[in-house]
């Protein structure tokens, strides 16, 4: 593809965000004693990501960083679930778990393919710069740039953050590639002027969630990173 760079959607995309949680709320729960269905929980308190994200973007809720927002969803999906029991602190450490994520084996391969390449690669997450910052290095992801939502105090899908990734990188948005499991998120994208390419993620809700269908309008689809990078480049 006749692009300059790409931007990646981070949760979901190239990390496993569902075990990487389900395991920091395991641990939290058992020290303090405490039993659930902890990717239950988890799967909850992801549920309510998307809705207060469009509350923010709406108006309907003021801008706040996205770890104030997750630990106004983390209360909600506790209480959900009867877990009251888990105190401040707790819930403190929790939303840290965000930063923290585990990558999918072939995210980190994949990133390296490219930095090889002419290609610049960024992230373009909900995530903050801080919390980006600390989850792709901990993890292993090796990025140009790291962008963010927070860059223009909303999230996506408002049309600004993508074609604020155009702007601070210098391209053109037709230019530009966003990469995502998450179809909603590329439909946002190619309404801003983006190119697209959709990596499934079957495993991102356990193994025993319901097939995602895949877009029928994107740019391409890979398996994953390493077939991206495979893609873009032209290389085996």
């Amino acid at each position: 593809m006749d692009i300059d760079a790409a931007v990646f959607d981070v949760f979901g995309t190239m990390t496993d965000w569902r075990s990487s949680v389900a395991s920091a709320l395991a641990d939290s729960g058992g020290q303090a004693g405490l039993h659930a269905d902890w990717p239950a929980v988890t799967d909850t308190w992801r549920r309510r990501y998307r809705p207060a994200l469009i509350k923010v973007v709406s108006g309907e809720l003021p801008w706040m960083p996205l770890d104030d927002l997750h630990r106004l969803t983390l209360d909600e999906a506790l209480a959900a679930h009867g877990l009251e029991a888990f105190g401040e602190a707790d819930r403190d450490a929790l939303v840290g778990a965000w930063h923290r994520l585990h990558a999918w084996p072939d995210a980190a391969a994949g990133l390296e393919r490219l930095h090889g390449s002419h290609v610049i690669t960024a992230t373009l997450s909900n995530g903050g710069v801080g919390l980006l910052t600390r989850l792709t290095k901990r993890a292993g992801l090796r990025f140009d740039c790291i962008l963010s939502a927070e860059l223009v105090a909303s999230y996506k899908p408002d049309p600004r953050v993508y074609r604020s990734a155009a702007e601070l990188l210098g391209v053109e948005p037709r230019r530009l590639l966003m990469v995502a499991c998450h179809p909603d998120d590329l439909e946002a994208a190619a309404g801003a002027g983006l190119r697209t390419a959709y990596i499934p993620r079957p495993l991102e809700w356990g193994p025993e969630a319901d097939p995602v269908p895949a877009p029928a309008d994107v740019d391409l689809t890979a398996t994953d990173v390493i077939d991206l990078a495979r893609i873009l480049t032209g290389t085996d």
